[in-house]
């Protein structure tokens, strides 16, 4: 893709790219437009009986055309026009990661609505002084909106809780004026440079240092990495809204990545008490006119603050000033469908491209940001110290082998005795445990069969609310059987271990008084559950939260001062590369929601394990040992960072034809130079949706270039198209 805003003439012969992901399409095609365009350019696309959007990369050769009849372009809006950065980024994200430029394309234009012309619509304003209304609710409406530009009727609707008919019966009487305004205008998501300077808030002498150096980065417009590295409670989101507050006095657009849509109800009360405005939300439950707005709003250059998913990183900024990574050693940042790509990762590159800071920020960073720190590419912001008069919590180990709990039983007598004297104080207790549903398994008493999917190679989880047993890989459910599907024996299925719905049938019978309430992927479905479930935690209508690791990423709960984890060793001890990593990280978050207040925090971890080195950091307060440890162990092994991975994973519905394939690819490999080829073998869950996967590893060191490998080793093979064939560069799972 070009990086100049070549001007093209009108019917020169051009070169777009289509957003799609049709497999015969492998890069751009040859068209004319009807008008004047440039690289860039948004425009629709003939491509085959339907239109789809497609970007313009420049003049096409006369070879590229070769006496063709070229079909007809027609340019959007020249608003709708992508920045070179941009286009650097979409390309090298496309080559990075092996994926089609189209597909990547679909990504940055994932709204095609907002690019069709919308038909005005209706906004309102005040054309008369709340004095002037005869009744306490017109007073209200004419309050919110004197001295602002006019609002849709949705807005006002939302601002003050007004019906159509009372909008409607406040014009008739000269209170209020109708004027026609863009639907996407929202008053509520403008940023006001007054309201920005007003509302800054008061910070430590540490967070202070902190927020004026990642603030003079803004300033002065180049790239720089920065690590925000703090303790939980320390005050991370403070320190980063400075940054983005200089964006924002500066013109420019702010980007902030969050790790869970749950998290973003909270976020929007923090970021509306800091700015006076709310953010503009990116994810996928939005509905199509809020995404239309924010897509358009960020190609139009708009100053504004965009809080999303993973996804938000494709959104079209014109103008960007700062991007902030919140959580950033979270896995949910890895896209594991289509472009497999890292968010974080690809959060410095776009930010490197449009020379601007970015701001990783995390109470227990990546070791991957831990080792970019080391070789100097990050520069390293610690907070060490918890916000107020809050101190860290007091962690100590409950080893199950001295005090196991009672039989079917998941909480130890010391857990239960910690409990009860917090919920005497009338403080809120957080008991969490990473497994969803009421069991993780069933099985048949009579002949010891476990129930597994059938389109999976996975065990299905009871879920005794719903009285169903679902996987939680593909989706499908079933009723809870009475008799074995293996034996025919009646009667005899048994759910064998703890999830969160069988864990609070055991607080409800140990605690009946105590208010509960459980946190989880299954019970929160929605950011309005989320919302309703923070403001009963909040309201003290909550008394022991039951929670999985959604819970862990980042919430505040003030009167929050006892957490105990039910099984502290479910990490460990399994294959995955990053499962120590990933434990400590869980447990320190997990352990930092404890005292975040005035009032001290405890945190009890149950486990079979006591000396796993994990444990052992976290009660004696020893991170630096413990990543010690992690670096070495990866540098020994030439592990990320310290090596590179990547997987291909050959899926199909014929087994025999599959393992056939992953053979001849196997006798295929012209055995480059530095690295090494795993495999094939079957997956860990080598039947995934009806699919059975083959995967083959492949690993070097950090110079070569596996990219280039990977692609001259397929370009030797034709896969049949019954087969599946897909990349995974920096695989995060190996399932």
């Amino acid at each position: 893709m070009s990086p100049i805003d070549a001007h093209i003439p009108k019917d020169t012969p051009i070169k777009v790219v289509p957003a799609t992901a049709l497999p015969h399409i492998d890069g751009a095609l040859s068209y004319r437009a009807n008008a004047p365009v440039r690289v860039g350019q948004l425009v629709s696309t003939p491509l085959g009986k339907r239109e789809v959007v497609g970007m313009v990369i420049g003049a096409a050769n006369d070879t590229d055309i070769n006496g063709m009849t070229l079909k007809t372009v027609t340019p959007y809006d020249a608003d709708y026009h992508l920045t070179a950065a941009m286009r650097q980024f979409m390309d090298w994200v496309a080559k990075w990661y092996l994926e089609k430029p189209g597909l990547v394309l679909k990504m940055a234009s994932s709204v095609p609505s907002a690019l069709k012309q919308d038909a005005l619509t209706m906004g309102y304003h005040a054309v008369a002084t709340p004095d002037q209304a005869n009744t306490v609710r017109r007073q209200n409406i004419l309050k919110n909106l004197s001295g602002k530009m006019p609002e849709s009727l949705a807005a006002i609707r939302e601002l003050t809780g007004a019906t159509a008919s009372t909008i409607k019966a406040m014009c008739k009487d000269g209170l209020l004026a109708a004027v026609p305004i863009k639907p996407d205008h929202d008053q509520q998501y403008q940023a006001d440079s007054n309201l920005i300077s007003g509302r800054q808030q008061k910070l430590t002498v540490e967070q202070a240092a902190a927020a004026t150096t990642l603030a003079d980065a803004v300033t002065e417009q180049k790239y720089t990495a920065f690590l925000l590295d703090g303790v939980t409670g320390s005050g991370k989101t403070e320190v980063y809204f400075e940054a983005v507050a200089e964006a924002l006095k500066a013109g420019r657009q702010a980007l902030i990545l969050l790790p869970e849509i749950a998290l973003s109800q909270a976020f929007e009360a923090r970021c509306h008490e800091r700015f006076g405005f709310r953010p503009h939300l990116w994810h996928s439950g939005l509905g199509d006119s809020r995404r239309r707005a924010v897509w358009r709003e960020a190609i139009r250059g708009t100053p504004m603050v965009v809080a999303g998913a993973r996804s938000a990183l494709f959104l079209p900024f014109r103008n960007p000033g700062v991007v902030v990574v919140d959580e950033e050693h979270e896995l949910s940042y890895r896209q594991q469908d289509g472009v497999r790509y890292h968010a974080r990762d690809m959060a410095v590159l776009r930010a490197r491209l449009s020379r601007i800071p970015v701001i990783l920020s995390s109470a227990t960073p990546s070791l991957e940001s831990l080792v970019n720190v080391e070789q100097g590419k990050y520069q390293h912001i610690r907070l060490f110290s918890r916000f107020g008069s809050a101190g860290m919590p007091d962690i100590k180990l409950i080893d199950l082998g001295k005090t196991p709990a009672e039989r079917r039983r998941w909480i130890s007598p010391p857990l239960v005795d910690a409990i009860g004297k917090v919920l005497e104080k009338k403080e809120q207790v957080l008991l969490f445990l990473n497994r969803r549903g009421y069991a993780p398994m069933s099985l048949c008493l009579s002949c010891r069969e476990r129930i597994v999917c059938p389109n999976c190679s996975a065990w299905l989880v009871t879920h005794k609310s719903a009285g169903e047993l679902r996987c939680h890989h593909c989706g499908h459910n079933s009723r809870f059987p009475t008799v074995c599907p293996s034996c025919q024996t009646e009667g005899m299925i048994m759910p064998c271990g703890p999830g969160v719905e069988r864990l609070s049938e055991e607080v409800e019978l140990r605690f009946p008084d105590a208010r509960q309430g459980i946190f989880s992927s299954d019970a929160i479905t929605t950011p309005v559950l989320a919302e309703q479930f923070f403001n009963a935690v909040y309201n003290d209508e909550i008394d022991i939260i039951i929670g999985t690791q959604m819970v862990a990423k980042g919430h505040h709960f003030p009167d929050l001062t006892l957490v105990g984890v039910v099984d502290a060793d479910l990490g460990l001890g399994g294959a995955d590369l990053r499962g120590g990593e990933l434990s400590w990280q869980l447990l320190t978050q997990v352990a930092g929601r404890a005292g975040r207040e005035s009032r001290p925090g405890q945190v009890l971890l149950q486990t079979a394990m006591p000396e796993a080195m994990v444990l052992q950091s976290l009660i004696h307060d020893d991170r630096e040992s413990f990543i010690a440890a992690e670096k070495a162990a990866r540098r020994e092994a030439a592990m990320p960072p310290y090596g590179r991975l990547a997987a291909v994973i050959l899926s199909g519905r014929e087994e025999a034809r599959l393992m056939m394939m992953a053979k001849q690819m196997a006798n295929d490999w012209p055995h480059f130079e530095g690295v090494t080829l795993l495999g094939p073998a079957p997956a860990p869950l080598r039947l995934l949706r009806r699919n059975y996967r083959v995967r083959f590893l492949l690993k070097s060191s950090r110079e070569v270039n596996l990219q280039r490998v990977i692609s001259s080793w397929l370009d030797r093979i034709t896969i049949p198209s019954a087969i599946n064939c897909q990349v995974d560069i920096d695989p995060v799972s190996f399932f």
